[in-house]
């Protein structure tokens, strides 16, 4: 037996508390030493002998598109063949749901897709294609946990598309380790990424996550996929995100909004009319901004409530935003503006489950901050967008005009922005345009909070 770290991989003849590769605590588990056959024939390489960079021959930029426009956005265009993706998320969230109702798209242009199921039986699964409307006459069902045995049927098919779903069940034989295991994982992995690499078939796999939300098993696996895909949202409520934490054929800022429906995810074609749907026109606390994801402008209303501390330490609850970053934005108000938030609680919300990271939206957290401290409403029809640094100034932000065009097409009728911004934005229309240079300018252009 050997300890392998979950993390990274790393492997140690005995238990240790703390991996030395990662330094990751508790980390390291028992696994089984792989049994090689050493008279067994060498594995076939997918590469061939070396040849000169030159003396490849560029491949095509066709891409396999699902017919699912939120699905192909995150993935860079479409499936490429011979690519490995990897689809995590939390039980019930709708991971299985999005690739078969994405491998229908497929089927239905005529790419032979092999959809193996190791969680149901043929028919549960074929019950659920049938409440999604799957009917693509390429597309084949197999409910199989041995890799061994899929990758007959595959051999038998010749698809164009693997679909494993989940890596935790599949199992080969050999590997002295019941399914789900680091081993059993790491192995079907490199396994499954050889197909993919010698035979040009694109692999999506499924996989569990952990309470942490990461990818159940061993992190190698990760790094080993082309793609890895994330659907993140409470599986309560009705609408998915679907993002990518690594994509070698795409961008990792594009996200993709989905409804959950019963006949299965639904493409949201305008985001920002969907977040902003159950806005409270005329709330204290409440403020529009607007967050680029990729090359998506995305308005979003920032919640705010501050509240007087019954403890001694006040609350810094952030949902949405970065909390170190709320801890900044509420130093600025304190020392350069003089508003007092030692002894209030302060809790700040990006509604609609949105996770925000650019600093475009720093602006619309401070003066919702500030509408809760006065309870005084700020103008609806106003969206706000700039960075604020620690001197209070407010500084530009990158693709201003796709943000104010974003406004404006949703029918705000005033955006205050940074200064530094102003003059690219000389052809706004349909909105007026307010340049601010600080926190205090800014609060300023909202009457309410001036006073």
């Amino acid at each position: 037996m050997q300890f392998v770290c979950r993390e990274c991989g790393y492997e140690s003849a005995r238990w240790l508390g703390r991996c030395p590769q990662c330094g990751m605590w508790n980390a390291l588990v028992e696994a089984p030493v792989p049994q090689r056959d050493s008279g067994a024939a060498a594995r076939p390489g997918i590469g061939g002998v070396p040849k000169r960079l030159s003396e490849f021959a560029p491949t095509s930029d066709a891409r396999l598109s699902t017919a699912i426009g939120e699905f192909d956005r995150v993935l860079g265009g479409g499936v490429v063949p011979g690519s490995f993706i990897l689809v995590g998320g939390d039980p019930g969230i709708g991971k299985s749901t999005l690739v078969m109702q994405g491998m229908d798209g497929l089927a239905r242009q005529g790419v032979r897709v092999v959809y193996s199921s190791g969680e149901e039986s043929p028919g549960q699964t074929g019950m659920r294609a049938r409440r999604l409307g799957i009917s693509g006459d390429e597309f084949y069902i197999v409910c199989e946990t041995s890799l061994d045995a899929i990758l007959d049927h595959v051999a038998a098919l010749q698809p164009g598309v693997l679909v494993i779903d989940s890596i935790q069940t599949t199992h080969r034989t050999g590997v002295a380790s019941s399914p789900g295991s680091i081993g059993q994982v790491r192995e079907c992995g490199a396994e499954l990424m050889r197909v993919a690499k010698s035979d040009g078939v694109a692999v999506i796999v499924i996989g569990h996550v952990t309470k942490e939300g990461l990818v159940a098993g061993p992190r190698t696996l990760e790094h080993m996929v082309d793609t890895v895909l994330y659907i993140e949202g409470d599986r309560y409520h009705q609408y998915r995100l679907l993002r990518a934490a690594k994509n070698r054929f795409g961008s990792t800022n594009e996200i993709g909004v989905f409804e959950m429906s019963g006949a299965g995810l639904q493409e949201v074609p305008n985001p920002s009319q969907m977040f902003l749907s159950e806005r409270v026109r005329g709330a204290p606390g409440s403020v529009v901004g607007c967050a680029i994801e990729g090359t998506r402008p995305l308005l979003v209303e920032t919640q705010a409530l501050v509240s007087p501390s019954c403890y001694g330490v006040p609350q810094r609850v952030a949902t949405g935003v970065d909390r170190q970053r709320l801890a900044m934005l509420l130093a600025v108000l304190e020392r350069r503006v003089g508003m007092r938030l030692g002894d209030s609680d302060v809790f700040v919300n990006v509604a609609g489950g949105l996770r925000v990271t650019e600093p475009a939206l720093d602006l619309s957290v401070v003066l919702a901050v500030a509408s809760s401290v006065k309870n005084a409403a700020c103008d609806p029809d106003a969206i706000v967008v700039g960075e604020v640094g620690l001197g209070g100034e407010v500084r530009g932000v990158s693709q201003a005009a796709r943000r104010v065009a974003e406004a404006a097409k949703l029918g705000f009728a005033r955006c205050i922005i940074a200064a530094a911004n102003v003059k690219s934005l000389d052809d706004a229309e349909n909105i007026t345009i307010r340049g601010v240079r600080d926190v205090i300018d800014a609060l300023d252009a909202i009457d309410t909070l001036s006073r």
